[in-house]
């Protein structure tokens, strides 16, 4: 209901009156459960990036050939992309909030790191599923797919034709090549599978 809500109206022109009419709750029922409506954001965007993480995870579980790891985290992170449009705009939104208020900001650099918090424990995970080593440090690893991912939900929502399913994949594979490499060698080498 939250982001429906703020889908329409835009985060600022929204209350928390406002989400709890939309979710068929009272706002005390809201209240009790966000202090605030900065609160509740930045809980839309924990949970958002949880999701997420658990959908990369279980991509890179599903296949044991580095190649296809890379394809399937690609498209679950555009098909993401696509279907959750309204997230990317909440979070450039809110992102344009932050530079004017420092509170805003703090609690939103807490809560980003927060998740690449989570990230970086899963990518540690997979490096320990298929034992190997990333080629950078796996907090910079996270950031990394943060801004890649974010930055073509934007152009995405500018443009959708100018980012094709696969663009997310082809780039992860020009840039991690060294990553693949010793994945392929974690894993015995390309096992031929496909998706």
């Amino acid at each position: 209901a939250a982001i429906s809500v703020f889908g329409e109206r835009g985060i600022p022109a929204s209350s928390l009156n406002d989400v709890a009419a939309a979710a068929g709750l009272t706002k005390g029922a809201v209240s009790s459960s966000f202090a605030s409506k900065d609160d509740l954001v930045l809980a839309l965007m924990e949970h958002h990036a949880a999701q997420r993480l658990a959908a990369s995870l279980a991509a890179v579980s599903a296949a044991r050939d580095p190649h296809v790891i890379v394809q399937n985290v690609a498209r679950v992170l555009v098909q993401e992309m696509h279907s959750d449009a309204a997230w990317h705009r909440l979070l450039a939104e809110y992102f344009a909030m932050s530079y004017r208020d420092p509170r805003i900001k703090e609690a939103l650099r807490e809560r980003r790191a927060e998740a690449r918090a989570a990230v970086k424990r899963g990518l540690d995970s997979v490096a320990e599923l298929l034992d190997f080593e990333w080629p950078l440090p796996t907090d910079e690893v996270a950031v990394l797919f943060f801004a890649l991912s974010n930055g073509l939900a934007i152009e995405s929502g500018i443009d959708p034709d100018a980012v094709p399913d696969d663009l997310l994949a082809k780039v992860l594979s020009l840039i991690a090549p060294d990553a693949i490499r010793i994945i392929e060698r974690a894993t015995g080498g390309p096992a031929g599978e496909t998706d």
